[in-house]
């Protein structure tokens, strides 16, 4: 059975477009009647959801660009928080595809398989105790961003304050941390900006040795600290 919040979560947190503006009405309903979430956290996502319902199509694409793009500390992409740039990045990835397709998932996006609005897309056709653990083992990356955007006073802070409440986890203080002494980038920092996120070349595909692991196993890594990306070569 889907997870209507989930996918509505997932949404959310995907690159608004007129389609997506269309649907915001109904997001923001499924958002605001789930007893799971506290009430105040449904006001905040019903208020978000309006915002980017009613908003100005360049200004909301422009304001998440800003937010998730051009900002490598709110990058989506969770194993960005993980790996780095290192090799494992890649191999963690071939093993989230083979998860996704062993669950018969198949994402209809040009974004990563570990874009977070993938993953709750995925999680939103899992077995709730599953779609729980994995949110778990994420927990303090989640804390962290939502840490992050309400020092930036985003409306976006509410999805991840909500994620958290679904996972039902205490987020790891001292991992919060960890990644929270990173200082925050900034997103006007065009060269900059362009230095850290030039990557080498990874490239995914049918890996006969990855099998097809739960993600939540593979999220279960996410407690060490993630490398400083502010002391990586380009």
């Amino acid at each position: 059975m889907m997870d209507r919040t989930l996918k509505a979560l997932s949404l959310t947190l995907s690159y608004p477009s007129a389609e997506l503006q269309g649907a915001m009405p109904e997001i923001g309903a499924v958002l605001g009647a789930d007893p799971r979430i506290a009430p105040d956290t449904r006001a905040a996502l019903q208020a978000l959801a309006d915002g980017l319902g009613r908003g100005d199509l360049f200004d909301v694409q422009e304001s998440y660009v800003m937010l998730f793009d051009r900002s490598r500390t709110l990058s989506l992409n969770l194993f960005e928080h993980v790996h780095g740039e290192s090799r494992d990045r890649g191999g963690a990835m071939v093993s989230l595809i083979e998860t996704y397709r062993g669950g018969g998932f198949e994402p209809a996006t040009s974004e990563l398989p570990d874009h977070l609005p993938v993953l709750l897309e995925f999680l939103a056709s899992r077995p709730a105790s599953e779609a729980r653990e994995t949110l778990a083992d994420a927990a303090h990356i989640l804390d962290a961003l939502g840490v992050r955007l309400v020092r930036r006073e985003s409306g976006y802070a509410a999805v991840f304050e909500a994620l958290k409440q679904l996972s039902g986890a205490k987020a790891d203080a001292e991992a919060v941390a960890e990644m929270l002494a990173h200082p925050d980038d900034d997103p006007t920092d065009l060269a900059a900006l362009d230095a850290v996120w030039e990557e080498t070349e990874v490239t995914f595909g049918p890996d006969p040795n990855a099998g097809c692991p739960q993600v939540r196993d593979m999220l279960a890594q996410m407690d060490k600290p993630a490398p400083n990306p502010m002391n990586r070569s380009a």
